[in-house]
């Protein structure tokens, strides 16, 4: 998919997008690639520091918000107040990398206390608001959620109940005929995040490997820019009308 000239004349520009995670990896070049489309970008991270570097780089069209974006209270507040035409929910939790005999069920379980906590609180209060008609909500679950990824405990569960949060939304949405969109995006293991290169470290580890000859093994690595430039896609509907998009190096592929 290309992303050239159009965003220029999108219907982002002059709306507002709250991105979840936005301090850095993934989240922060989505909430840069929305910025740059146009849109005044609400960035929530828990990091005050990194949250105002990325405001040093956008300027005045972001708005930094210290929150835990897995607190139901965030998610109400803050859609309430800016009443985001595009939501991007991108926080979540660094899984510990290690074997299942190895985890406790606290270590297990802390993606499900991020990561779905966040895609429940987030997506049941766009419905119940709800969001105006034509609003998207892109949430990022993970391949992992596909193949599984058992050096991270319950990540991949959490992933895979993510995307089916996700579509549930979806469904809801059409029922009660209130025209939002909810989209699940699932990238591919990248080293491109802090958390998917200590994943691909665990793994290269695991199979006896150093990170170039695993990383190699996989194709191109799908870049954080790329992951900013796919979702950027989706919230000006360019893909399809997909519920769930494989997020690689070649860009958006549609889920059944």
């Amino acid at each position: 998919m290309n992303q050239g000239p159009k965003s220029q004349a999108n219907g982002l520009v002059g709306t507002t997008a709250i991105v979840t995670g936005a301090s850095r990896g993934f989240g922060r070049a989505i909430a840069t690639a929305l910025s740059v489309a146009g849109a005044d970008v609400v960035g929530v991270a828990r990091n005050r520091s990194l949250l105002e570097e990325v405001g040093s780089q956008l300027g005045d069209t972001f708005t930094p918000v210290v929150a835990d974006a897995a607190d139901p209270a965030t998610a109400g507040r803050l859609i309430d107040e800016y009443r985001p035409r595009t939501l991007v929910l991108c926080a979540g939790a660094a899984p510990r990398m290690s074997p299942l005999q190895d985890q406790t069920w606290e270590t297990f379980s802390e993606n499900w206390n991020v990561d779905v906590a966040q895609a429940f609180h987030w997506t049941r209060h766009a419905l119940r608001r709800p969001l105006a008609s034509g609003s998207s909500v892109i949430v990022m679950s993970s391949g992992a959620a596909l193949a599984g990824s058992p050096l991270s405990g319950g990540y991949a569960g959490a992933k895979a109940t993510v995307r089916f949060i996700t579509s549930y939304a979806a469904i809801e949405s059409q029922r009660a005929g209130l025209g939002i969109s909810f989209v699940s995006v699932l990238p591919r293991l990248t080293p491109a995040t802090d958390l998917g290169a200590k994943a691909v470290a665990a793994y290269a580890e695991r199979q006896g490997v150093d990170v170039d000859t695993f990383v190699q093994a996989g194709g191109p690595a799908l870049t954080a820019e790329q992951a900013g430039r796919s979702v950027l896609e989706i919230a000006i509907g360019e893909p399809g009308d997909s519920d769930a998009y494989l997020l690689t190096s070649s860009g958006l592929s549609p889920l059944a």
